[in-house]
């Protein structure tokens, strides 16, 4: 059985944090951007002069690219579908060298087999 004593659900240092104990929070931006799903995203931004906004964001709820143009959003990449083994051998060799290495490859078989 716990102690009687014990403080629940603190820890030691916690309690209500202000202004004077943080310090002065940093002057913040928020900027909107919309992805071709019609999504925003509004992330926050230190402001100030030396401070580059980017063009674009990537979406926090579909991943493609946003940009601050609600009416032209840039156009989501083209992704490249996932390519086998075979489609890459396909890619470097002819079926005429495909050929020519089965029947390569057949041959020593056979001779290790003794026929």
């Amino acid at each position: 059985m716990a102690s009687g004593s014990a403080i629940r659900g603190s820890r030691i240092g916690a309690g209500p944090l202000g202004e004077s104990e943080r310090g002065i929070a940093a002057p913040r931006v928020r900027v909107t951007y919309w992805c071709a799903n019609g999504h925003e995203s509004t992330p926050s931004f230190a402001a100030g002069e030396d401070v580059e906004l980017p063009e674009t964001w990537d979406c926090t709820r579909c991943g493609y690219p946003a940009g601050q143009d609600r009416e032209a959003p840039p156009a989501p990449e083209a992704s490249v579908p996932f390519k086998t083994h075979l489609a890459y051998v396909k890619e470097r060799r002819s079926d005429e060298d495909g050929e020519a290495l089965l029947d390569e490859a057949l041959a020593a078989l056979r001779a290790r087999r003794g026929r």
